[in-house]
């Protein structure tokens, strides 16, 4: 009997902790290949005039609060069923910085994920290496880190700091969802 009993708490805890993954969820749903996520809390709009790629301290930048927002869905994200076998980021440094602090595992920059907000990247020239890399992913879940602009022109979703969209780069299907 205490067999069964533990069986069967063992399985609804198990249902339980599944029925909260809300990553696996959303991929699950719109059978993404792709998880858009916008950077974490960096309070202010667009970047300052004298914005300098190489150089963080000339852009809006994550916050104490943006930090830990990070932080926290990355404990979600390495908590879910959900495995990427990408990691990409924008070359922004809240971008990065985000991607960083989510501690999952390796990733790099990619120039097709950069704002194009203020013009300080081109948006044809993005969106179209944005283009090609959707259309040549490797198999699996891809995570991009980007800005707001990049995933309303990919997705047509629009995303406060920290959320996520998950996407379909065959049916063009979205799932938009929160982890923190």
């Amino acid at each position: 009997m205490r067999y069964l009993i533990s069986c069967l708490l063992i399985l609804c805890s198990t249902t339980i902790a599944n029925a909260d993954d809300r990553i696996t969820t959303a991929v699950a749903a719109v059978a993404a290949d792709v998880v858009f996520m916008r950077h974490a809390l960096a309070p202010g709009f667009g970047d300052p005039a004298n914005f300098a790629l190489d150089e963080c301290r000339t852009q809006r930048n994550l916050d104490n609060i943006g930090r830990q927002q990070a932080v926290s869905i990355g404990a979600e994200i390495r908590q879910s069923e959900t495995q990427f076998t990408e990691i990409l980021s924008s070359e922004w440094c809240r971008c990065k910085e985000t991607t960083e602090l989510l501690g999952l595992s390796k990733w790099e920059t990619f120039s097709g994920l950069n704002s194009f907000f203020q013009d300080f990247a081109n948006k044809e020239d993005v969106m179209n290496k944005l283009e090609h890399k959707l259309y040549t992913l490797n198999s699996g879940v891809t995570l991009m880190v980007t800005h707001q602009v990049v995933i309303r022109a990919a997705t047509g979703q629009s995303l406060g700091s920290g959320e996520l969209v998950a996407f379909n780069t065959l049916s063009k299907a979205t799932q938009k969802f929160r982890l923190d």
